[in-house]
């Protein structure tokens, strides 16, 4: 099945008013590769504003909580970030689960809790470095998986994103071989799940990808787009990825 590339970037905590010229100016660039999809997960401060003119870029929330209201103060609603114009938005990232101690439990509650308010879903999946070194990667992967996608996902609104969280933020990348290795883990518990659908859900990579090693990476069997957290802060840095995932 031919899948359509999406590359995401995460701004996390990220951004302010006067960065919307970054936002802009990625905005030209998804609407010169319209063959693939490109999405911006901003702070929330900024949604509102960058949903205003982003044109075919998509733009995202990087968490919501699984409730749609409460006395849950300093949270957001999926709700709330689609009113404010979100299309979608990351659940279960590494750095959530590793900060605020979430589980795949709670990540499984934030995807049914975005996709009941409209919103599209990129849920994170990774082991740690200690996990991978005691060769549990896999293992790792597969649990979260099983514990944290919707037994109804499929590729209309849902994403899935393998971050080794190793490689996040320290310019170590897996082998093209590792990579893919873990992608095929990751379709193949897909389909234990979800069945056919698989077939239709995107499985991005996310950790530490930069304009020099896109296009290997997203050469990679299995591998739909990618997650990209520091490179995606300037068009200068995050351009050249769209413009690989575009030629793949």
């Amino acid at each position: 099945m031919t899948r359509r590339k999406l590359v995401a970037g995460n701004w996390k905590m990220h951004g302010m008013r006067a960065d919307l010229v970054e936002v802009e100016a990625i905005a030209a660039a998804a609407a010169a590769h319209r063959q693939i999809d490109v999405v911006l997960a901003l702070p929330a401060t900024l949604i509102g504003p960058a949903a205003a003119y982003a044109g075919p870029l998509a733009i995202g929330g990087q968490d919501c909580h699984a409730n749609p209201k409460g006395a849950h103060t300093g949270c957001l609603s999926a709700a709330m970030l689609h009113e404010a114009g979100a299309s979608v938005v990351i659940v279960g990232h590494s750095e959530r689960r590793a900060d605020q101690n979430e589980t795949s439990q709670d990540a499984w509650a934030k995807a049914e809790a975005a996709r009941a308010a409209g919103l599209r879903v990129i849920l994170c999946c990774g082991e740690t470095e200690a996990e991978r070194d005691a060769g549990r990667a896999e293992r790792v992967v597969q649990a979260q998986i099983e514990k944290s996608v919707p037994e109804d996902a499929n590729g209309d609104w849902f994403t899935l994103a393998y971050e080794p969280r190793w490689a996040i933020g320290t310019g170590r990348t897996p082998t093209p071989e590792e990579i893919a290795s873990i992608h095929a883990i990751a379709r193949a518990k897909m389909r234990q799940l979800v069945g056919d659908a698989a077939g239709g859900i995107r499985i991005l990579y996310g950790g530490s990808v930069t304009g020099d090693n896109a296009a290997s990476i997203l050469a990679t069997p299995e591998v739909d787009g990618a997650l990209v957290g520091g490179a995606s802060l300037t068009a200068a840095k995050f351009v050249p990825i769209i413009e690989a995932a575009a030629a793949v």
